[in-house]
């Protein structure tokens, strides 16, 4: 029983999820076409702002051609099994659909307004923000200082490269670190007890809110 509760479950069926949708794309009439994707849930800004608030969460599983869901799945293959062991799987599901759709947030309000959208990169980014968090949270800790500090060179690199690759949603991928970061300072794990002042939870769950909020409102007067 012991070693079934360590597995990292959450990880798993989110890698499911992710592959059935991919194989649903394929059946549809492929994973680059756009009927498909738009039937499998991506998003388009302006599809959003009509109603279709669902699209801020679907496009996390939904994924444009094999090159995407595999480097994403093998990302989130191996951070998953790191962090979901930190937190549990309840709370790392958390944090990873919060920054997914704190990244499509971000999309939403800031990007184009036709285009589409889709990938787990929001969330992965989302995880890579939260072990920014973590840094500083453990800042006495110099293993998790050294972590925080590579992820944090890997978000501003990949951030640099969406800037030349082009065709990268990269407002989704700085809305998932943003997210990321800020739910570390208010999801916490047992270790966290002594070294989280109660007053930045507060802070960081207010501002999230508060984020969202002002997010979609940008969103919605875009469009």
């Amino acid at each position: 029983m012991r070693k079934i509760q360590q597995r990292p479950w959450a990880t798993y069926v989110i890698l499911i999820i992710q592959l059935v949708v991919f194989g649903w794309e394929i059946f549809k009439g492929g994973s680059q076409n756009i009927a498909a994707l738009l039937a499998s849930g991506a998003k388009v800004n302006s599809l959003v702002a009509q109603g279709e608030w669902w699209r801020l969460i679907t496009p996390i599983f939904v994924h444009i051609g094999w090159q995407h869901i595999l480097i994403n799945s093998l990302t989130l293959y191996f951070m998953g099994q790191q962090l979901e062991f930190l937190y549990g799987p309840l709370k790392f599901s958390i944090i990873y659909l919060l920054s997914g759709i704190g990244g499509n947030l971000m999309s939403f309000a800031f990007g184009s307004q036709n285009s589409i959208s889709a990938g787990a990169s929001t969330s992965l980014f989302g995880l890579f923000g939260l072990y920014v968090a973590l840094g500083i949270i453990f800042k006495n800790n110099q293993g998790i200082r050294q972590w925080s500090q590579q992820f944090l060179i890997l978000i501003v690199f990949n951030l640099v490269a969406d800037i030349f690759i082009g065709d990268i949603d990269i407002w989704g991928h700085v809305g998932g670190a943003l997210v990321g970061f800020l739910v570390g300072w208010i999801i916490t794990i047992p270790q966290m007890k002594n070294a989280l002042p109660k007053l930045w939870r507060i802070i960081s769950t207010v501002g999230l809110i508060v984020l969202a909020i002002v997010l979609y409102r940008i969103g919605v007067v875009r469009a």
